[in-house]
């Protein structure tokens, strides 16, 4: 009896137990790194059972109907997988490890991926984190100074993408347009993306990275991945918005009103001085200096305005168990700082989804609606604001015949321009609508799982452009009057591409293998349709700004249409070898048709890179210095058909001759045309990249050789005196990159993180085949040349080396006395020693394109709080001053405060700047390296202070400011010293720009 009592209490407790394990519970948790940093998107999955969650951005996760008993995995990228066993307990805590073997960061190549290890090529990677810290309209504004090699220059107005040059100037037509590649996607502009849609960017910048891209590809590559959601995650919204304001920085200091009617008293010109009479009679004395008039107008001041610039932007990303969305929309707008309707407005949208139809087969669509307008700027307002007297004001009340506006007019005083920059900025305005609609749709089977896959995408970019210059009549006085007028033009793009890619990966033993062969198609097509119509009855108002308005008889030659359309058609194929993680192998090759040649419609592009990881060696095992080291070496050949394809012309001249003493006439022929193929890009990179200290220390370097064989050039031909393009020369580019990164952590709450990286550019013309040996381009008065040796369109002129001081050095230079020269003027260096100066004595005087480029970057972060700041820099670069340099054109004008200050006005004042009077003279206003400054700079690129509060219940919220561009050093006088083609005749101001934002993530 007593056994079987035992034996029922047992069977009794047995099945309370089992009950209680059975009984389903609900588990929270939190994941962390080793660190304690929450992990967001880490996935957690109850083995054996449709049982997950994804933690959230404070790495929190939950899991319903969970049993004691059970276990979960977690999971997260570069980290080692754990797997937790569920107790009693209903709160838990899991610090994953990271896995050095997971850590191998995965890099977007062409038409594909590949570990960073693996890599035999330069690539350069910017995160999302680096490029959402700018506030701009355009993504690559975001990389000034983060990538070696990689030149991009700012624009000032809004809406303005910057100009982008990858290693240096590769071709005389500078078609510096680099290939975008946006998902997959190929664009030539990427005006339309937002900086917080992005996840990551790929500068692809050497031949053998780049040849699998083909002719499209000879400027350089930037890869663009957008963010997408992850599987099996709950929708995550995100909000971004910052509000903030725009400032003219470095404004150039304009010659007051008594410097400028110094000068002019100086100059010994009656005529000017009578102009300075005639403004005191008008406008009075000054009661300061009875001697001078009582207007002193500041007129960069005066149309200089600080502008608004504001970001708003929503995503939500997620997923289940066989869709992925990505969804995003953006408000950009952003206010010139010229005083006028100037700005830049756009509103995107964008939606990612991709969907695993079956085990096998999946699909993706990629969608981006932009609607964007930007009322572009005046830029003729900086030039006429340089040259504007002082002594004028803004308004003349006294100016009865100017209407609507009183406006002064600088002729009234005598002067010859109108000068007054206003009438651009009140009576002209120029709008464009710009509106894109892009869409990718890709198809992807795998035909063996995990081993063979083919994939197909078919995208389509829709843009119109709507363009419309509006410019108001009005007068001035003095006769100047101007009747309206209107522009309109409507500017179509379609451009649609088709890739086919076959891709085979595969590992066995020691080896890593990928093959991937493709086949693209393109067809890029455009309509541009343009007209202007004059005397526009009742242009004042929005609804009569068409052209129905305008006088029909003034449509006479100014109605035009051009259509264009071009095809092309490519085969490629890449080979990627990995053995033993030790010997890389990579090799690319392209055929390239294209409809724009004739003579010569194909083009073939191979490539190849070589890899030595000599850090897995065994010899290197336990070397204590070394955590990784590489070294690579890639050649490569690349096609550029954006150049002009073939042109040339036929000549007929009437000839005279005696023939039997009866004079006879008849006519000769010449056809000179060019047929011109592609230019060749064939380069050599050397490179290699280490870890060291416990992978805090990474250094990468390279060094690359790159030609430009067949560049097309102007060649001149004499039989028909002019230019013909033709494949005539080699282009060289050469240089060394260099790019350190440290970052550590002190303790458990403070991290930080320091990096550099410096670039040196060497261009030079290697070949020219033109009968003069040099190619002139710029104008007569402002020369550019380019010769063997020298840099593209280097200025070409004299060499001042001081300026005469007294009547005796001039008695003793028998240059000074042939040309009646006077103390005050320039002195040219004879070159040649001929006691002459001609032609003969003009050097080079350097080029636009800077020799050194460099940047840096410091970053650290305490709990909450984190700070970072960015500086850029360039050196070894020139600029022409033009817009200080057309005093040759117009001399009764103003001119900046640097002249009127160091002006030589006596013997000892200046060594450098001629008197007031020798400005004037053609002697020296000759181009020299007077008017050609230096154009190095630093700056602090970006500076952020930001500060993020996590805590349970609430989102995680991040709070901002930043300063972009806050302070730039330099001696060049101009606003900034950034100018895109060396040229500063009325560049674009770039501004500082001040933000706070926040940040919210639910």
């Amino acid at each position: 009896m007593k056994l079987k009592l035992f034996f029922a209490c047992m069977i009794f407790m047995a099945s309370i137990g089992l009950g209680h394990a059975q009984q389903a519970k609900t588990i929270n948790g939190v994941v962390t790194d080793a660190n304690d940093v929450p992990l967001p998107g880490a996935e957690v999955k109850v083995v054996g059972k449709e049982i997950y969650d994804v933690t959230d951005f404070d790495g929190n996760f939950s899991l319903e109907n969970v049993e004691v008993g059970d276990t979960f995995r977690v999971t997260f990228l570069g980290f080692t997988a754990q797997e937790v066993e569920v107790t009693t307990s209903s709160d838990y805590t899991i610090q994953l490890q990271e896995d050095s073997s997971q850590l191998e960061e995965v890099v977007v190549v062409g038409y594909g991926t590949q570990k960073k290890r693996d890599l035999t090529g330069s690539i350069a990677t910017v995160d999302a984190e680096e490029i959402e810290k700018t506030p701009t309209a355009n993504v690559m504004q975001s990389l000034q100074g983060k990538v070696s090699g990689v030149q991009i220059v700012s624009a000032g107005s809004p809406g303005e993408s910057p100009t982008v040059r990858v290693r240096g100037l590769g071709t005389y037509q500078d078609a510096t347009n680099v290939l975008y590649v946006v998902d997959g996607t190929l664009y030539d502009n990427i005006d339309f993306l937002n900086t917080k849609d992005i996840k990551s960017i790929n500068v692809l910048k050497d031949a053998s990275s780049s040849a699998i891209y083909g002719v499209r590809a000879a400027n350089g590559v930037v890869i663009i991945e957008t963010k997408s959601g992850r599987k099996n995650q709950k929708p995550q919204f995100e909000i971004d918005s910052y509000t903030g304001i725009q400032r003219a920085q470095n404004v150039v200091k304009l010659a007051n009103t008594e410097q400028f009617v110094t000068m002019a008293r100086e100059s010994g010109s009656a005529a000017d001085a009578q102009f300075v009479l005639n403004a005191m009679q008008r406008y009075g004395r000054s009661r300061i200096n009875p001697n001078i008039p009582a207007v002193n107008t500041d007129w960069y001041k005066e149309i200089l305005r600080d502008g608004l610039i504001q970001s708003h932007s929503l995503g939500v990303s997620g997923g289940g168990e066989s869709v992925t969305y990505s969804l995003g929309t953006n408000f950009f707008e952003q206010e010139g700082i010229l005083d006028m309707k100037n700005e830049y407005e756009r509103f995107n949208i964008r939606s990612k989804v991709d969907v695993d139809i079956s085990d096998r087969f999946k699909a993706g669509v990629n969608s981006v609606f932009s609607n964007a307008t930007k009322y572009t700027p005046e830029n003729g307002a900086w030039f006429r604001a340089y040259f504007a007297v002082p002594l004028m004001p803004v308004i003349d009340s006294l100016n009865t015949q100017a209407a609507p506006i009183r406006y002064s007019n600088a002729q009234i005083l005598g002067y010859r321009g109108t000068q007054n920059p206003f009438q651009d900025l009140s009576y002209n305005e120029n709008r464009q609508k710009i509106r894109k609609l892009l869409n990718t749709l890709y198809l992807q089977y795998d035909i063996i799982p995990d081993k063979l896959d083919f994939k197909t995408t078919y995208s389509h970019n829709l843009s119109a452009f709507e363009e419309r210059y509006v410019n108001l009549p009005y007068t001035l006085g003095n006769n100047f009057e101007r009747i309206s007028s209107i522009t309109r033009a409507n500017n179509t793009f379609s451009n649609q591409y088709w890739d086919n890619i076959l891709t085979y990966d595969d590992e066995f033993g020691q080896h890593d293998l990928t093959v991937m062969l493709g086949h693209s198609y393109r067809d890029e097509a455009s309509n541009l349709f343009r007209a202007t119509g004059q005397d526009i009855a009742g242009i004042s108002l929005e609804s009569s700004r068409y052209l129905d308005f305008a006088d029909p008889d003034s449509f006479a030659n100014n109605v035009s249409e051009i259509g264009r359309r071009f095809y092309g058609i490519s085969y490629f194929g890449r080979v990627s070898y990995n053995f033993d993680d030790r010997y890389l192998l990579y090799g690319t090759f392209r055929a390239d048709g294209s409809s724009k040649f004739t003579r010569d419609p194909w083009g073939y592009f191979p490539s190849v890179g070589l890899g030595w990881v000599l850090s897995e060696e065994s010899f290197m095992e336990d070397n204590g210095i070394f955590d990784f080291l590489k070294f690579r070496a890639s050649w490569g050949k690349l096609g550029n058909d954006n150049v002009a394809a073939s042109s040339g012309s036929n000549t007929i001249n009437v000839i005279t001759t005696t023939i039997g003493d009866q004079p006879r006439s008849g006519i000769t022929s010449t056809s000179v045309f060019s047929n011109n193929t592609w230019e060749v890009i064939e380069e050599f990179n050397f490179g290699m990249d280490i870890e060291t200290l416990n992978n805090r220390l990474s250094v990468n370097a390279d060094y690359y050789i790159r030609d430009t064989e067949d560049a097309i050039l102007p060649v001149f031909i004499p039989i028909i005196n002019r230019s013909i393009d033709r494949n005539s020369g080699t282009i060289r580019n050469q240089g060394l990159e260099l790019n350190l990164n440290w970052s550590d952590n002190i303790g458990e709450d403070f991290t930080y993180s320091v990096g550099g990286n410096f670039t040196t550019l060497k261009n030079e013309a290697t070949r020219i085949e033109d009968e003069r040996g040099y190619l002139d381009a710029g104008s007569a008065e402002f020369r550019q040349r380019t010769e063997v040796g020298e840099a593209l369109f280097s200025f070409y002129g004299y060499e001042r080396i001081g300026v005469y001081q007294n009547q005796a050095q001039i008695d003793a230079d028998p240059v000074a006395v042939a040309n009646n020269l006077v103390p005050g003027d320039l002195i040219y260096r004879d070159q040649n020693g001929d006691n002459m100066i001609t032609d003969e004595d003009r050097v080079y005087l350097g080029s636009f394109l800077p020799k050194i480029t460099y940047g840096g970057n410091i970053a650290m972060s305490y709990k909450g709080f984190d700070f970072s700041m960015n500086f850029y820099g360039q050196a070894g670069n020139k600029i022409l001053n033009r817009k200080r340099g057309e005093i040759i054109f117009t001399s009764d004008t103003n001119m900046d405060a640097d002249l009127a200050i160091n002006r030589w006005h006596g013997e000892g004042t200046s060594n450098s700047y001629p008197s007031s009077a020798g400005l004037r003279k053609a002697w020296n206003q000759r181009l020299s390296n007077f008017w050609v400054e230096d154009g190095d700079f630093f700056r602090i690129q970006n500076m952020q202070f930001a500060y993020t509060i996590q805590s349970d219940g609430l989102p995680t919220t991040r709070l901002y400011f930043t300063a972009e561009r806050p302070f730039t050093f330099f001696d060049y006088n101009g606003f900034n010293p950034e100018v895109p083609n060396g040229v500063d005749r009325q560049t674009y101001p770039i501004p500082a720009i001040y933000t706070i934002g926040l940040n919210i993530k639910i």
